[in-house]
């Protein structure tokens, strides 16, 4: 284990610039949870750092038992070095370096399957709340859907709050970032996927869409959703019906609510088979 005793170490730059999004091919995971959330998916490890105070305890000493074993640097850092890094103020005392998931279309398309998955695709459209992505991908996940593609002008997936809100799952899914409206309706469209979007107007509700048929459900962003163009290019549109005047829901309890309700009709589609 290394130890560094200067703020202008190399490493500790290195971490600070991949924790504000300044270097395009690595991320920054912070929190044990997320640290062992890691391991359960295929991202690389670069380096780690490890505060002096670092709770030593069965369940740490494992993990690290475990970075050990793949020789995968660690670097221990003074508290006070560590908080200079640190993207939390009651930082767990551990931040791990990684490669970036490749989330290009041509790697989502090379892994995209809808076999033993939800036959839904969600496609969040300009979502700028990092909390709010990352808590819609802890869903998807949890609903086992077939992919996630996000636009251009939404947050980073990669980001530490969408990270810590996704509790690591934007490592495991199949996700096409930095995607065109019009080229994921096209290929939509190419792969029979049934586009689908909430609309207050709608006639629908979200429990009597068919969610056996292969979907594309799209979300626009937390402030505006999606634009009158943008909508009539949708197939079909829903709405959560909702008592006592309230208009609308948070995008991520929406998005829980309708995904829910599809694995909710696919498992029954699967018990009848």
């Amino acid at each position: 284990m290394l130890k560094i005793t200067s703020r202008e170490n190399a490493k500790l730059k290195l971490a600070r610039k991949v924790r504000d999004g300044r270097e395009k091919d690595l991320i920054f995971v912070e929190g044990l949870r997320l640290a062992e959330e890691v391991l359960r998916s295929k991202t690389k490890i670069t380096e780690i750092f490890l505060a002096e105070d670092f709770d030593q305890n069965a369940r740490t000493a494992q993990l690290l038992e475990i970075f050990q074993s793949k020789n995968i640097s660690i670097n221990e850092v003074s508290e006070k070095l560590f908080g200079s890094i640190a993207d939390t103020k009651t930082s767990q005392g551990i931040i791990l370096i990684c490669a970036k998931p490749e989330t290009a279309k041509r790697d989502f398309e090379a892994k995209f399957s809808q076999n033993d998955k939800l036959p839904v695709v969600v496609f969040l459209h300009e979502i700028n709340n990092p909390s709010n992505l990352g808590a819609i991908l802890r869903t998807a996940e949890a609903v086992n859907v077939a992919g996630i593609i996000i636009s251009r002008n939404s947050a980073d997936v990669f980001s530490p709050k969408s990270l810590r809100a996704s509790m690591g799952a934007g490592l495991r899914l199949n996700i096409w970032s930095n995607a065109d409206f019009g080229e994921v309706l096209d290929w939509s469209r190419e792969k029979n996927l049934i586009s689908t979007a909430a609309d207050v107007n709608a006639r629908k509700s979200y429990t009597e869409i068919d969610w056996r048929k292969p979907r594309l459900l799209v979300f626009g962003s937390e402030a505006h959703g999606l634009g009158a163009e943008d909508f009539r290019k949708i197939d079909e549109d829903l709405i959560i019906p909702m008592e006592n005047g309230v208009e609308s829901l948070n995008l991520a309890v929406s998005c829980g609510i309708i995904l829910f309700e599809a694995g909710r009709q696919s498992k029954i589609m699967s018990a009848n088979f």
